[in-house]
């Protein structure tokens, strides 16, 4: 079956970095846009950050811009989120997301597996 596996997660103080990696088995990978969500208690899910199939394109939700870049190895079947200037407001779950679809959305419904999240915490 499908799995994504996040991983990287943890504490970091204000200012600091993290380097999120999803390691996806059970699909083609290189047919699945991937993406970035995160969740903070009492608040909805949100889009953070997303990368077509090939890698030649990403979007990034305007909080994180400058600071976050996704990545991908197709080769590895992983997708990575580094996360550079971390702020406290960037504390979350994170998750990695699945669309079989050429680009990225934004679009929780449209994907189609789920991670089952890491943590980040940033203190101030």
């Amino acid at each position: 079956q499908v799995q994504l596996v996040e991983s990287g997660g943890g504490l970091v103080q204000t200012g600091g970095s993290l380097r999120l990696s999803c390691a996806a088995s059970g699909l083609t990978f290189s047919l699945y846009a991937m993406g970035w969500f995160r969740q903070a208690p009492g608040k909805e899910r949100e889009f953070v950050s997303g990368i077509s199939r090939s890698g030649g394109s990403s979007y990034y939700t305007d909080s994180v811009k400058g600071r976050f870049i996704i990545s991908r190895d197709n080769a590895k079947n992983t997708v990575y989120l580094q996360m550079n200037s971390l702020k406290p407001e960037d504390t979350a779950v994170y998750y990695c997301a699945a669309a079989n679809s050429y680009s990225f959305t934004t679009v929780i419904s449209l994907y189609d597996y789920w991670g089952q999240g890491t943590q980040v915490t940033v203190s101030s």
